[in-house]
């Protein structure tokens, strides 16, 4: 570990003492490994269900949309966590029953920029790997070295794109044992994180992310307050997740991930809630304050993968899992495995609301991904 490194995780654990201390006073214990399987279990079992048909297409928002579009990616993406941790045939066979239905197929074609069309070539790559057939990789590949082989770095614009097409450059860097993926991924990376917008969409202060160009700091709430969008910054947290998984320890810019993955591991946990969830606008309780499911996930998620790989401290980070995952299982899955609390599509803390406990968000895939993803992370926890 070099000094730079070094440094964050001296920083993070001494910064986190104070905080340690009041979220022990006011800890849950986990939920057994059981109460999570089965809480995801009953989640995916009830998407499944209701999408059947994985080749039907998504009707919302008076428009249909392909299944192969991000939403139905990050659905896809949890399911192959889930996979992982209970290896039931069925959920193989879903997924690549998706795969075939599309042809393994982007939505907008092999030429597309758009890291929303290319989400789902995780869930191909990662089928794949399990069983490598040509055509599973084929158009997930062009689209990536098309990218590769422009000078073009200013795609991705908002901050969802990281979580979207970073972990397909990783993918595709391990598989094909090239470093121009990891270095196309990392010039996009940084576009995005420091140029974007004003100055790039990354607050180094605040150690959290603005949510796309358009909301150039300093971009405040109503009430005056520094404007973070719960989901936007848990994507953020995903994708740098996702690619320190999947990168060798020695691909080039891992360490750029790594320490920023550190600082948002930082920043978050003083910003959760008393009930365990995090605010949509996570600086701001007064903005469309209340329970949502996909930003508490993907920070959970996070969390439970940094305490897996000995990266945070399992003292400090397990108090608020526990809190975070109990809040999700107590307050948001209904019998039959229905999400409640799930923001809708947007890109800010108004979007799709008010949310309660019944409320169907305009997609209902992505929402189940995320908790999918934070549960399986959790039900791995020792």
């Amino acid at each position: 570990m070099n000094k730079q490194i070094y440094m964050y995780f001296k920083t993070l654990s001494i910064g986190l003492i104070i905080m340690a201390l009041s979220i022990n006073s006011d800890a849950q214990n986990m939920p057994k490994k059981q109460e999570v399987l089965k809480a995801i279990t009953a989640a995916n079992d009830y998407f499944m269900t209701e999408w059947s048909d994985v080749s039907k297409p998504i009707w919302a928002a008076d428009k249909t949309r392909p299944s192969n579009i991000w939403t139905r990616g990050v659905y896809y993406e949890g399911l192959m966590a889930l996979y992982k941790v209970d290896k039931q045939k069925r959920y193989y066979d879903y997924a690549v029953a998706w795969g075939e239905a599309h042809k393994w197929g982007l939505r907008n074609g092999t030429k597309t920029r758009n890291g929303d069309d290319q989400c789902c070539g995780q869930t191909y790559i990662d089928l794949y790997m399990i069983d490598p057939k040509p055509e599973r990789i084929k158009d997930i590949k062009e689209s990536m070295d098309f990218m590769v082989n422009s000078e073009k770095k200013d795609d991705w614009s908002w901050i969802d794109a990281l979580q979207m097409a970073m972990p397909v450059f990783a993918q595709l860097g391990v598989i094909y044992k090239d470093n121009r993926y990891y270095e196309k991924m990392y010039e996009m990376y940084m576009y995005t994180k420091n140029v974007h917008g004003d100055k790039g969409l990354y607050n180094p202060v605040e150690k959290l992310w603005y949510r796309d160009k358009d909301f150039d700091p300093p971009y405040v709430t109503p009430a005056g307050k520094s404007c973070y969008w719960s989901r936007g910054d848990g994507w953020v947290v995903a994708a740098l997740v996702r690619v320190l998984d999947i990168m060798p320890k020695n691909a080039p810019h891992r360490e750029e991930y790594l320490k920023t993955y550190l600082e948002m591991m930082q920043a978050l946990p003083p910003l959760q809630r008393k009930d365990g969830f995090w605010n949509v606008s996570l600086m701001d309780e007064t903005d469309f304050g209340g329970k949502e499911l996909t930003g508490t996930a993907l920070f959970t998620y996070g969390m439970a993968w940094g305490i897996n790989k000995g990266l945070i401290s399992k003292k400090t980070y397990k108090p608020i899992i526990a809190k975070a995952m109990n809040a999700m299982i107590k307050d948001c899955v209904h019998p039959n495995g229905f999400l409640g609390y799930v923001q809708g599509t947007g890109k800010e803390p108004k979007d799709g609301q008010p949310l309660s406990f019944d409320k169907v968000p305009n997609f209902d895939d992505y929402g189940v991904g995320c908790f999918l993803l934070a549960g399986a992370e959790v039900y791995k926890m020792k």
